[in-house]
């Protein structure tokens, strides 16, 4: 397969018949990484689960694909929250092409809000615990506020404010949003210099630094 529209009659059906087999409350999310990062949404079935639609951003998790920070990336059944606070059980898995580059991915993204909040009055009367794997993945329809929550998480990574980090903090920081491929992001560079108080000059030595 070269890109996903070789495909997608195949993918459109198949996610159309994974959607009416789980119910409205099961959302499946086509990604297409041929398109910039900020509309990588090409097709959505019940979408009102996340509240994203066609022509909106992919996760953190997709960046961290495409810059090459994970050799696979495929996730299955693990657990992810929304903005709004719904718990989710979710399955990514990432389409490749004749090279093994990534081009995209098909996500299943499961509301089991109402289902935890039974589980849990259960666990509270037997003691039951869940080992479902936790993964921090980042929701959005705006590839914004992901690049505003990667910046965040570097903060904590950092362990620091910026106001007091040193040359060596900074350099950590920027390694980590590299790493997650928040460069991916059209002009992410202007947003992470502002923040982090430096020149471009300045990121692209820290950059180099890094070895990247």
């Amino acid at each position: 397969m070269h890109c996903i529209q070789d495909e997608m009659d195949f993918i459109s059906r198949l996610m159309k018949g994974i959607a009416a087999q789980f119910g409205r409350k099961c959302e499946v999310v086509l990604h297409d990484y041929q398109q910039d990062y900020d509309k990588t949404i090409v097709q959505i079935e019940n979408g009102d689960v996340t509240g994203r639609s066609i022509g909106e951003c992919g996760t953190n998790l997709g960046l961290e694909v495409l810059r090459g920070t994970v050799s696979n990336g495929d996730k299955f059944n693990y657990v992810t929250q929304t903005k709004d606070g719904k718990i989710l059980h979710s399955t990514s898995v990432y389409i490749r092409n004749e090279n093994n580059e990534p081009i995209g991915a098909l996500c299943i993204n499961w509301d089991v809000t109402d289902m935890y909040v039974c589980n849990k009055a259960l666990q509270d009367i037997i003691g039951i615990a869940s080992d479902k794997e936790a993964v921090k993945e980042v929701i959005t329809n705006d590839v914004n506020d992901l690049l505003d929550d990667l910046i965040q998480e570097s903060i904590r990574y950092v362990g620091k404010p910026v106001a007091v980090m040193t040359k060596e903090d900074k350099i950590k920081g920027i390694k980590f949003l590299d790493s997650k491929g928040a460069f991916l992001i059209k002009k992410a560079g202007d947003k992470i210099t502002k923040f982090y108080d430096i020149s471009k000059y300045t990121l692209y030595s820290y950059l180099e630094a890094n070895g990247a």
